[in-house]
C-alpha cells in the first residue's frame, strides 16, 4: 500500500480535487452555516471559494463568471442562497469580523 509521500503528481492531483469536492459538497449541506462565521474563525468563506475557482479557471483558459463560479460552490443561484438561508449577522459577528480583518 502507498503513502501520501509516495504519491506522484496525478495522484496528488486526484487526492486534492476529491478533498475539495467533499468540503464544497459539506459546505452546501450546511446552509446553518453563515459565511461571516466562516470569515471569522477562519479567514475564508464560500464566495473565497468560489472566487479562487474562477481564478483557477481563468488560469487554465476557461471563461467563468463569478455567478457560475459562486453557483458551483452554492449549489444553487447566489441570489437563491441568500434569500434562503442567508440571516443578518449580529452586532458579536460584525465585530469579531472587524477584529480579525484590522
Amino acid at each position: 500500500m502507498s503513502s501520501l509521500k509516495d504519491m506522484n503528481q496525478e495522484k496528488e492531483t486526484e487526492l486534492q480535487a476529491a478533498a475539495f469536492r467533499a468540503l464544497r459538497d459539506h459546505l452546501q449541506s450546511r446552509t446553518d452555516v453563515q459565511n461571516i462565521d466562516m470569515m471569522n474563525l477562519a479567514g475564508f468563506c464560500r464566495n473565497c471559494l468560489s472566487r479562487w475557482v474562477q481564478e483557477a479557471g481563468t488560469s487554465s483558459g476557461l471563461e467563468i463568471t463569478k455567478d457560475e463560479a459562486r453557483e458551483y460552490i452554492y449549489g444553487m443561484p447566489y441570489k437563491d442562497w441568500r434569500e434562503q438561508f442567508q440571516t443578518e449577522a449580529t452586532e458579536a459577528q460584525k465585530v469579531a469580523f472587524k477584529d480579525s480583518h484590522e
